[in-house]
């Protein structure tokens, strides 16, 4: 069995971020989110894995690299623009050389992972899984209709839900669906959907099963979304203090310091992690903040919040809260007169300020 591992999309939610940075390469807990799901493949016993890359296939490449960190081999196929899943699966077919596979959303993270499911489908000779999810908003998924225990009908982001139950972004195929994404035709917005794929295989009589899944899965499209794929990854986090911890200093609950790392006059509350090279001085970190490599925090508070590698955040008289900061990026309090909120904002930034 091989795994299609969809890499390719502008994360359109997420910018300013992925203006210069992929999506599936920001970090949740300190670990890029398509991490998670080749980890997730590796521990399903799946070791040939495609990567569909776009835009930002370069650095794709640089963190992936030939797969071998994961004990896999991995090859790199270009999609020319964002057209679809089910187009992405159209492109695959020599690679996936009419072999069942599994495709993984990049940006997609189930805590409990894959392997009894990729195993179930596999004892189960069925043309197709779907996994499903109970969701409070369905109208914002790919929704499935069930009649027992077949899969009725599908719907992309219905109007008015026949169910809550929404398509997670793990999805198994037999040979079968390359008829059905040679066969479809581009929905409204221009794209092959995965969802009209699957449908015209139901219509077909092809067998296609489901499983509800009963742990956590995110979809890290949005900045909620990721915050709280963050926050839930937070929670299973194995404390470790590999760095300096002065005594002027205070550590509770579930806490990683990284080697390299330095903290100083300041209170570190977990669920927390903090990356290598980072100078944490007269601060505060509260629950649920991932800080990667390199971050200086210094005389200021932050809670709720990711930071990614290479920024500072100086002399801030309030903490900051739910926020996801970027690569590269200061924030300081500015004394200059005359007083003034001044911004260098690129395209799609938002800014909260008191």
């Amino acid at each position: 069995m091989k795994a299609l591992v969809l890499s390719g999309g502008r994360g359109t939610r997420l910018r300013p971020i992925t203006h210069t940075s992929a999506k599936q390469l920001v970090p949740i807990a300190n670990k890029p989110i398509l991490f998670y799901a080749l980890e997730a493949i590796r521990n399903a016993g799946i070791t040939d894995i495609g990567i569909i890359v776009g835009d930002t296939r370069g650095e794709i490449e640089a963190a992936v690299g030939d797969g071998s960190p994961w004990d896999a081999k991995v090859t790199y196929i270009p999609q020319e623009a964002p057209l679809g899943l089910a187009h992405a699966v159209k492109i695959a077919e020599p690679f996936l050389n009419r072999e069942p596979f599994v495709m993984f959303l990049g940006d997609n993270l189930i805590r409990d992972g894959i392997a009894r499911l990729v195993k179930e489908f596999g004892e189960s000779k069925a043309n197709s899984q779907i996994l499903l999810a109970h969701v409070r908003n369905p109208q914002d998924f790919g929704v499935a209709e069930l009649d027992g225990d077949r899969v009725l009908r599908l719907q992309e982001k219905p109007q008015n839900p026949k169910s809550d139950l929404a398509l997670v972004g793990v999805y198994m195929f037999d040979p079968c669906v390359f008829e059905a994404v040679n066969a479809i035709t581009p929905s409204a917005r221009g794209e092959l959907e995965i969802t009209d794929a699957i449908q015209y295989l139901i219509e077909h009589n092809y067998d296609v099963r489901y499983q509800i899944i009963s742990g956590w899965w995110k979809d890290t499209g949005k900045l909620e979304d990721m915050l709280e794929a963050n926050r839930l990854a937070l929670d299973g986090l194995e404390p470790s203090i590999m760095g300096e911890v002065d005594a002027d200093s205070r550590i509770y609950g579930r806490v990683t310091i990284d080697a390299g790392a330095k903290i100083v006059n300041s209170v570190v509350r977990g669920p927390a992690i903090i990356g290598s090279g980072c100078l944490i001085q007269n601060a505060y970190v509260g629950p649920y903040t991932s800080i990667y490599n390199e971050v200086k925090l210094l005389n200021s508070e932050i809670e709720h919040s990711i930071v990614l590698e290479n920024s500072s955040i100086i002399d801030i008289g309030s903490r900051i809260e739910d926020s996801l900061i970027g690569k590269n990026v200061v924030v300081s309090r500015d004394n200059k007169m005359p007083k003034a909120y001044r911004f260098m904002l690129g395209d799609h930034s938002e800014v909260s300020v008191l």
